[in-house]
């Protein structure tokens, strides 16, 4: 359940009760998917309730906006103590956190009239489980980035997002793995991918995928512990052959892949770089020192 009757948002500059909160039928958000949004995470720290890089969260928000011609009229830091406030006003401590924008009533396909912007949050548990997972190659593509702004976080890309996740788990898997436009490993329907060969791993680059948050943050974490990663093109063969797995992003933080269409991979996940980069991202959203062993 994401609100009861108690659930407080922050909507256009005020805060109210998620059930009192009214928005106009005919937005273009509603009609067309025309929209941002973005998916942060707080954490219960020894330091207190911390929201994990929310500057760089609402800095793709605005970039986003600006991508596909909506305003974006906001203080970003105005909107981070904003966050905040939601958090305390519904007593939250751990919690998965909504912004979105939309658009103003308009049925035309032209610029909107002008925007709203809704914060809300929830407690929500890592969104693809603690379990590993199996995956499968989808039969829908990402988007081709001459088809829209793939790199911006928009409402309306999700519903391809949700075509390959229902397909995956209609088939009996876990989750969706989907490949580009010209056959090239890409992303998970709400994650990104890395996969570890000969102690090295491996991401698809940029440029037919949403550059998640988290993704840069494995990297960084990467580089700080001289862990090799390569951003690159890849197959799914090279995939296939790889020694495991892992998916990433900001509601299913760091998890692990057990097979790729019923093909298990050689390493477990136990001693995995995988495995390794999970306890350490954990320990950084948490504050604690990064090579502190989990208990």
């Amino acid at each position: 359940m994401y609100f009861d009757d108690k659930t407080i948002l922050f909507y256009d500059g005020l805060f109210t009760k998620a059930v009192e909160a009214t928005t106009n039928l005919y937005t273009q958000t509603m009609h067309y998917g025309y929209g941002v949004f973005e998916g942060i995470r707080a954490y219960k720290t020894e330091n207190g309730t911390k929201i994990f890089k929310a500057e760089e969260h609402f800095e793709r928000l605005k970039n986003s906006c600006k991508q596909i011609h909506i305003p974006y009229t906001y203080d970003n830091e105005e909107l981070i103590q904003k966050t905040y406030e939601v958090l305390k006003r519904n007593n939250l401590k751990d919690a998965y956190i909504r912004p979105l924008v939309f658009c103003s009533p308009n049925m035309g396909i032209g610029r909107p009239n002008r925007v709203s912007i809704m914060i809300c949050a929830w407690e929500w548990g890592a969104y693809l489980g603690e379990k590993l997972l199996n995956l499968s190659i989808s039969s829908y593509c990402r988007p081709h980035p001459r088809s829209t702004k793939v790199e911006a976080k928009v409402c309306g890309h999700y519903v391809n997002s949700i075509l390959a996740s229902v397909e995956a788990k209609d088939k009996g898997f876990d989750e969706a793995l989907l490949l580009d436009s010209e056959g090239y490993l890409a992303e998970g329907p709400g994650s990104n991918l890395f996969f570890e060969k000969n102690g090295k791993l491996y991401t698809p680059q940029r440029g037919n995928i949403l550059p998640g948050i988290t993704r840069a943050t494995v990297i960084e974490l990467c580089k700080e512990l001289n862990i090799p990663v390569e951003e690159g093109l890849y197959k799914p063969e090279e995939l296939q052959n790889a020694d495991s797995a892992f998916l990433c992003g900001t509601a299913a933080e760091v998890i692990g892949v057990s097979s790729l269409d019923g093909k298990d991979f050689p390493v477990k996940w136990e001693n995995s770089l995988g495995k390794k980069l999970q306890l350490i991202y954990k320990n950084l959203v948490l504050e604690k020192p990064l090579l502190q062993t989990q208990s």
